[in-house]
């Protein structure tokens, strides 16, 4: 899905991004360009990097999940 139209920045153009390093708002527009023009989509590109927030999150506690489950039971905390 594109985001922002003015700068022909994509939903996934903001996740490569975001997965680059760029977590914030501001860094994202810096670098890509997004809402400095019209404006009309900062709402929308935020809502992208909440949800690339909620699924990094997500996927480490799933990791620290499967890390606790590979553990032999007597090493797992109580």
């Amino acid at each position: 899905m594109i985001v922002c139209v003015c700068h022909n920045v994509s939903e996934k153009k903001i996740q490569r991004a975001y997965d680059a390093g760029m977590t914030t708002f501001a860094a994202i527009r810096d670098n890509l360009e997004v809402g400095t023009c019209c404006g009309k989509c900062a709402g929308c590109a935020r809502q992208v990097l909440r949800d690339c927030a909620q699924q990094t999150t997500s996927q480490s506690g799933l990791q620290l999940l499967l890390h606790k489950l590979q553990m032999p039971v007597e090493a797992m905390p109580a």
